[in-house]
Order: structure tokens, then C-alpha cells, then sequence
């Protein structure tokens, strides 16, 4: 079998059994079965499979289908333009979360801003993003998972910014050794009753998933800790999920009452990011 009727099955399987961009997630699985990249894939999609990477292939496609992320299973994936080693360690980074970032950098180039602090880093992926967009910077990255913070730091040293990121093990703000300009955070913010009827609850790690009975848990105590962790005239960034615009405005206002607070869509019109900007007074 070719390499070209190989991904056309695999799309076939893929999408019966429900997986959303089929020929993508075979595209990824079969350039992880032969260890390849997407330029050699599509330049030899003449070429035959051997017995034995075709097998290799189908064992992946199978773990795709028992639930299993395909990012897990390629052991990365892209974000912001960029390539980031994910394992069950750490929250796989959305594309939808690339919103916080631009907002982010947006807000660098606007503002006068010379520390930032991401919150629940996981992977490091937003930290990373910044640090190579922002190089003038300093960024703080803490998680309370110790193993998280192990994949962020491999994730440093491969895109070259280990020495302009400290990261720091601790819950929430604690770890922060000084007031910062900028928070950023995508704190958990699936329900308890959600998380418990996800597949991926049983395989990306629950600490990144679960934000309590109303999914904001994480940041209503986030609220309650940043007056002491911002700068006058800071800010923060967080990412919420559908619907919780209002709640999570309510929330933030209850803890800084003159600041000024902005609902951000993403492309689809969902009520993504939350924008908080201290004011004088």
C-alpha cells in the first residue's frame, strides 16, 4: 500500500469514528510512524509502506481511536507558529489560546511593559511565544506542577530563551519574587461535570482541567491574589470558556473596582479572553 492510499484509509477510519480534521490526524500519525516531516511525506506519496510500518502506522491510528490525543501520541504540537513538546504532563496547547498571546504582544507594544508573568505555564507555551516576540522582556512562568515545569524547561532550551524565562514552582501568584506589569493565565476552566464525561480527562492531566463546580475556581482565587502582584496601571489577560464573559467581569470586578475590563471574541465570536487594565485612582 501507498504512502497516498495509506492516509486516504486512515481519513476513511478517522472521520466514521467521529475524529474531527481526519486527514490531518492521519497526516500526523503516519509522519510519526515513519519519522518524517510533512515535506518528505507529500514528496514520496508514491512510495510503498513496509509490513512493518504499516503496522506500526495502524497501532497508532488504534490509540487514536481508544481516545488518545494525537499530540500525545506524536509527542508534540505547533503553536503560534511554533513546535512544542507535549506529554501527558502538561495541557495540550489550543489553538484558540494563541488569542492571549496577541493580545498579549499587542499590549507590549502599546504599553510601557517590562515584566510579564504567565500563570499555569504547562508546556511553556505562551511564555516561549513571548519571550521570542517580546526579546526585551522579563517572563516569569509558574505552575504548581513540578513535572509540568520539567517539560517547560526542555521546551526553553529548545527554542533558545532558558536564560530570559525563570520558571517557578508554586500555586498561582505565590511564586512571583515581584509585582509584574502583565498577568497572563489560562487557568482550567472546564466544570467538574464536564471534565468528568470528557475522553481527555483520562488522559491530559486533571490539575489543567478541572475549575471546580463552576469552572472558575482558578480564576476567582487568581482575582483575589493580583492586586499585590501587579504593577500600578498592570494588567491581565485570561482565557475563558463559552459564556463565562459576565461571570468571570463580575468576579474581577469585585476585586478591582475602577479597573477597566474588556470581553475579547476569537474568530468564531466566542467570549474568549477576558482583558483587565488598571487605572489611576
Amino acid at each position: 500500500m501507498t504512502l497516498k492510499q495509506v492516509l486516504g484509509r486512515a481519513r476513511d477510519v478517522l472521520a466514521t469514528n467521529s475524529i474531527e480534521d481526519a486527514s490531518l490526524e492521519g497526516e500526523i500519525l503516519l509522519r510519526q510512524a515513519l519519522g518524517i516531516d510533512r515535506v518528505r511525506l507529500y514528496a514520496n506519496l508514491k512510495s510503498e509502506l513496509s509490513a512493518e510500518q504499516e503496522n506500526e502506522f495502524w497501532h497508532l491510528v488504534q490509540r487514536r481511536l481508544s481516545g488518545e490525543p494525537a499530540a500525545y501520541i506524536a509527542g508534540h504540537r505547533e503553536f503560534y507558529g511554533l513546535d512544542f513538546l507535549v506529554d501527558r504532563r502538561v495541557l495540550i496547547p489550543r489553538p484558540e489560546t494563541e488569542l492571549l498571546v496577541e493580545k498579549a504582544i499587542r499590549l507590549a507594544q502599546t504599553h510601557a511593559m517590562a515584566t510579564v508573568a504567565d500563570i499555569g505555564t504547562g508546556c511553556g507555551a505562551i511564555a516561549i511565544s513571548l519571550a521570542l516576540n517580546l526579546p526585551r522582556i522579563k517572563i516569569y512562568a509558574s505552575d504548581v506542577a513540578t513535572d509540568a515545569l520539567e517539560v517547560a524547561r526542555i521546551n526553553c532550551e529548545k527554542h533558545g530563551v532558558a536564560g530570559r524565562i525563570q520558571l517557578l514552582p508554586g500555586d498561582m501568584l505565590a511564586p512571583l519574587p515581584e509585582p509584574v506589569d502583565l498577568i497572563l493565565a489560562n487557568l482550567p476552566y472546564v466544570t467538574e461535570q464536564e471534565v468528568s464525561t470528557s475522553v481527555l480527562a483520562g488522559f491530559e492531566p486533571l490539575v489543567a482541567l478541572n475549575g471546580g463546580s463552576d469552572g472558575l475556581d482558578g480564576i476567582r482565587r487568581l482575582g483575589e491574589q493580583a492586586a499585590d502582584k501587579l504593577n500600578p496601571q498592570g494588567g491581565m489577560l485570561l482565557e475563558i470558556g463559552w459564556g463565562q464573559g459576565q461571570a468571570v467581569t463580575n468576579l474581577l470586578r469585585r476585586n478591582f473596582p475602577s479597573a477597566s475590563l474588556e470581553i475579547i471574541p476569537d474568530l468564531q465570536g466566542i467570549e474568549r479572553v477576558i482583558s483587565l487594565r488598571l487605572t489611576p485612582g
